[in-house]
């Protein structure tokens, strides 16, 4: 990803958070010298000096026999906006976007097992509805097998993050302050999150 060194992110964690707030993200593998791409919830986790992330995606999706030794791509973003020139003080401006996005290269590894892959699903179920837990372990087990069957389970361990915080800081104090406060005044949640994201 291009990243000019006034819009790179250092902050780990900070980076961290933003993946785990954004987790809906695209993995893109390759095959036959053509990019693909399936949108998918991870986990993210930090494991001793490691960063990987988890998921699953139906064995029906070819994309999994393109998993390899070859780097894999998984793309974070939201949220973004348009940013019009009338918020400048000058005059000689053109449009630009704003946007936060990270975009994370690593290894992967197929989990084969049921036991790996029900280890996949707890870690989902525990980030998006724990409640649910009780429930799901109530299936009926014949329908939990036929489900495992069904499913890929797999782990990324990121060998390269690159995460960039496009938020005007190519622009003087005033005109951020001018389009922060127009972001914050927004009726829309994307807008107003990008806005909150600026420092003052």
């Amino acid at each position: 990803m291009y990243i000019p060194s006034y819009y790179k992110q250092k902050d780990i964690d900070k980076t961290i958070a933003f993946m785990q707030a954004y987790n809906f993200a695209s993995l893109i593998s390759i095959q036959e010298n053509i990019p693909i791409a399936t949108h998918l919830p991870f986990i993210i986790e930090k494991e001793s000096e490691a960063l990987v992330l988890y998921s699953h995606l139906s064995k029906a999706n070819p994309q999994w026999k393109t998993f390899s030794e070859n780097n894999i791509l998984v793309i974070f973003s939201e949220p973004h906006a348009y940013i019009s020139p009338s918020l400048y003080s000058g005059k000689q401006e053109v449009p630009t976007w704003n946007y936060v996005a990270v975009h994370a290269y690593g290894k992967i590894s197929i989990l084969p097992s049921d036991e790996e892959k029900l280890a996949v699903l707890h870690k989902q179920m525990q980030s998006y509805e724990a409640d649910y837990i009780a429930q799901f372990k109530a299936l009926d087990q014949k329908y939990i097998q036929n489900l495992l069957q069904g499913i890929v389970a797999f782990k990324l361990e990121i060998t390269d993050l690159q995460a960039k915080e496009k938020l005007s800081q190519n622009k003087n104090d005033i005109d951020r302050k001018n389009v922060k406060q127009h972001l914050l005044e927004s009726d829309d949640t994307n807008k107003q999150a990008l806005g909150n994201m600026m420092a003052d």
